[in-house]
Formats: structure tokens, sequence, C-alpha cells
């Protein structure tokens, strides 16, 4: 294989795509030494999506890669323009939306961890509040004791958004607000895409099949992360259900990195991805890989994303789910500083491993071999989770 064109597709991040660039150049940079190859970026050719180019030389063979990033930040950073009571409003309406719907009890069942990782905003938020509440009461009431009772309340009013803004500005350390937003984002409409998503999705879809058309490409890699995995499962499957897919063309290939998949497909509205799990899950010219790992506590880790919804057709063919195994493909000291740190391990699929195993991100989307030539014939993990755990599982209104 010669030419392979990638399309990633982040999570719910606001940031601009060039961050993803500067990652996989560094990254890669990194494994090259020490797996002994070597991955160069070079400058692009393409106009439109932010994109680059890659030229590799792995085991002999030598290969080129475009990648473009699907980018829907702008969407991100839109629905985290709000105020900060506004945002207190939305935690205890997407926490309701979890609660009352069953997803909670259900989630919890099948992985702990990531439950955790939602239930830390809303902990954290509660507890700025309470924090700010405690002090600016406290300050009010000593004002109107000590100087006017006509000081006490204002002041208390005043110091409480100074408190709450004072938090707000160290999210970049904390990411309670940046989480909280991104669980509310999924549960704003009980698992329904909103209609600028389906929009996106839409786009993404076409900007996919148009690449199936182009002659000399031998594959076209679709990798979706954390959030931006069930997005790539829907926008595959759409392209598949509209006959986007040449019988004649490029390999189509799936790779989905620390799904959050039961996040959304467990919520009573969210009919098109379930339908999109199922549909795409028996695809037969199509290879989808899913790998998570248990070391990374902001994933689903080795569930099974189409079983444990319970919308597994009898000719299922796909995920095929395996596990980065952080614990043996990363050195003992190197894991050591990790480990406490969640979002960054959550990123770690983008990134170089010590002791590389079966899943090396660079020979994926930079080396001479498909996804199926490397891994088709694979067994699936053993730790597999694949008991369909979700509430809900109508794949129509």
């Amino acid at each position: 294989m010669r030419r392979r064109r990638v399309f990633y597709i982040p999570g719910y991040d606001p940031f601009p795509a060039r961050r993803y660039r500067e990652l996989y150049r560094t990254e890669a940079a990194r494994q090259g030494r020490i797996s002994g190859y070597l991955v160069k970026i070079v400058p692009r050719r393409r106009s439109g999506n932010y994109s680059w180019r890659v030229r590799a030389r792995i085991g002999g063979a030598e290969g080129e890669t475009e990648f473009e990033v699907l980018e829907w930040a702008d969407l991100v950073r839109h629905s985290m323009k709000r105020s900060i009571p506004a945002t207190y409003g939305m935690l205890l309406r997407t926490a309701l939306v979890y609660l009352r719907s069953g997803a909670l009890r259900a989630l919890m069942g099948l992985r702990k961890g990531p439950v955790i990782a939602a239930a830390y905003p809303v902990v954290m938020l509660t507890a700025q509040l309470l924090v700010a509440l405690a002090l600016a009461a406290g300050a009010g009431g000593w004002a109107g004791r000590q100087v006017s009772p006509w000081l006490g309340w204002p002041l208390a009013v005043v110091l409480l958004v100074l408190l709450l803004r004072g938090f707000r500005r160290l999210d970049r350390h904390l990411y309670a607000h940046y989480l909280m937003h991104d669980y509310a984002w999924s549960a704003a409409r009980s698992g329904a895409w909103p209609s600028a998503m389906e929009e996106r999705i839409a786009a993404f879809a076409a900007d996919i099949s148009e690449a199936l058309g182009v002659a000399d490409v031998d594959e076209v890699l679709v990798v979706g992360h954390s959030s931006g995995a069930h997005v790539a499962v829907s926008a595959v499957a759409r392209l598949v259900r509209g006959g986007g897919v040449p019988a004649d063309g490029p390999a189509l290939s799936l790779l989905t990195l620390g799904h959050v998949v039961p996040m959304v497909s467990f919520l009573p509205r969210a009919h098109g991805l379930r339908r999109d799990l199922h549909d795409l899950s028996r695809v037969a010219d199509l290879f989808w890989l899913d790998v998570t790992a248990p070391g990374d506590g902001c994933c689903f880790a080795l569930c099974d994303p189409v079983a444990v919804t319970g919308v597994a057709p009898p000719d299922k063919r796909w995920p095929l789910v395996i596990s980065a195994a952080f614990t043996q493909t990363i050195e003992p000291a190197r894991w050591r500083r990790l480990r406490w740190r969640f979002f960054r391990l959550h990123f770690q699929y983008l990134c170089a491993f010590d002791r590389p195993g079966a899943y090396d991100y660079f020979r994926i989307t930079a080396g001479p071999r498909t996804l199926a030539a490397r891994f088709g014939g694979r067994a699936p993990s053993k730790s597999r989770i694949a008991v369909p755990a979700s509430p809900h599982r109508e794949m129509a209104p």
C-alpha cells in the first residue's frame, strides 16, 4: 500500500485543529526513535479542511498519508458560551436526564470509571458554589454587623459573583466547566443529535465519500477519538447507507479510540446513533477496529459499543475490540507519572508508546498495511464486555 487518506474526528474539543498536527509531529518522531522507523510531516497539498501530509519509511516500505481534521470545534465553542448561572442550570438538567432515564444506573453497572469522571464536574461545581456561598455569606454577615446593615447583602452578592468567576478562570486546570459542557452536549436533547451536528455529520460523510472516489488511494481510514468516535460511527454509517462506498474503490477502515459511546447511546432519544451502530456492525466492505484501555478512566474500556447498547444484529461483524494495554506498553516509571493524569491518558492513543504492542497509531496511520491487513483474523480481547446493558434500545422514534 502506497497512499492513504486519513480523516481524523476529534472529541468535544474547543481548540483549533493545528494542535493535532503538532501532537502528531512530535509523537511520531518519538515513536520512530523508539521503534526504528521514520515518519515525518511534509508540506500539504490540499485546501479546505485543516490537513497535513506524512511520508513514512516503515519496515523498508515507503508510503504517503494525507491527514484531514473534520472539525466541529466551532460548535463546541458555541455550546460553551454560557453564563455561570446557565452552567448550573445545565448541571441540574443533565443530572435529571441521566437519573430519570435509567441511563446512569445502567452505565454504573457497565464501567464505573467514566461514570465517576462524569460525576467529577457535578461534584466540583457544587463544591465551588458551596464554598463561594459560605465565604460570601460570612463576609457579608461580618460587614453587616461591624460596618453597616446596608452593606452586608450587597457585599455578599458581589463576592459570590467574583468567587464563581475566579473558579471559572481556574478551569484550564480543573476542567470542571469544560467537562460539564461536554456531558450536557449529549444530554441536551436526551441523546438526539442537534440539528447543527446533523448537518456537520452529513458534511463529514460527503468528504469521506469524495476520498473513496480517488483512484490512486489504497485506503481511506476514518479515526474517531473520545466523543469523536460516535460522530465517526454516524458519519460512516450514513455514507454506507447512502451508497457512497464504490465496489472497486479504496479499502474503507474505521478506527475508534477511547470511546464513550454508551454515554449517548444509553439515552432515550439516541435512536439515530443506535441505528448507526446496528447498521455499521454488519457491513462487509469495512474493517472497524475499536481500541480502548482499562488504564484510561475516561472511556468505556473494552466495551463493545454495539453489543452493550443492545442493538447487535444476528450477523454482526464489528467492531473488533482490543486493548491498548497501557500498563504493558508504557514503561513503569512513566506509567507512575501518568496514571493519575486522567485527561492526558485519554489522549495516549494518539501518542508514542515505550513498548508498543499490536496497537501503534503511527504504523496504522502511516504504515504500509491497511487496517484489515494488520488486524484481520485477530481475536478480540478476552476481557471484552459484550452484554447488552442499555435501558433504551429503540432505533426509531
